[in-house]
């Protein structure tokens, strides 16, 4: 219990023992030559700036505030956890980005880390993407995928190069859609997926005789 104290910061700083009340219940009772028998003492602990509150028993007062502290730390750290947010919003992604994808484009994020050497080479077999008037390229360092957490966090983006290529707004159904792929690409491959998620015809299925 002294260990819990010790580590724990709450237990440190909210318990500040704004309220310990020790109830100490004596009886006395005969019992062949009349000797006093001693109550379990109880006592009662609430945590600084919380709501927590614990109680227990003990042999002795020591025992009772200490089994009582431990109960109402432990019911802090519940409420903290508790009441902590389950996600923390992403936040939207950068403006031009945003444009891009709002005037009907087909949106390309190439996520690559400087200085590697499919990196290097998968950027260069973008540059002809960057010449199509339908589409908005954005080279995007490692270092600053926090900026399109946005859409890299649902495709799980987990590695580069990644090629994110969104589809267009007009042909999203209002919920934002894209695909994601890792690894070295031609500039053929790059175009490929450009026309993929600019497609709008029927969906054909290949059934063998």
């Amino acid at each position: 219990m002294r260990e819990k104290l010790n580590e724990n910061p709450l237990a440190q700083v909210g318990l500040i023992l704004i309220l310990v009340v020790v109830a100490v219940v004596m009886f006395i009772g005969s019992s062949g030559g009349g000797e006093e028998e001693e109550a379990p003492t109880e006592a009662t602990v609430a945590v600084a700036g919380t709501s927590a509150v614990g109680t227990a028993t003990g042999a002795t007062p020591g025992e009772a505030v200490e089994g009582a502290v431990e109960s109402a730390v432990e019911g802090a750290e519940a409420t903290a956890v508790s009441a902590a947010p389950s996600s923390v919003p992403t936040p939207p992604p950068p403006r031009p980005l945003t444009s891009a994808y709002d005037s009907g484009k087909t949106v390309v994020l190439l996520i690559v880390h400087d200085g590697g050497i499919d990196d290097a080479l998968v950027k260069q077999a973008s540059s002809q993407l960057a010449s199509d008037s339908d589409v908005a390229l954005f080279t995007v360092p490692a270092a600053q995928i926090a900026r399109y957490a946005a859409i890299t966090v649902g495709l799980e983006v987990n590695r580069v190069p990644a090629l994110v290529v969104m589809r267009p707004k007009r042909l999203s159904n209002g919920a934002p859609q894209a695909s994601v792929d890792y690894g070295f690409q031609t500039s053929q491959g790059l175009q490929q997926a450009v026309q993929d998620a600019a497609y709008d015809g029927r969906e054909l299925t290949y059934h063998p005789n």
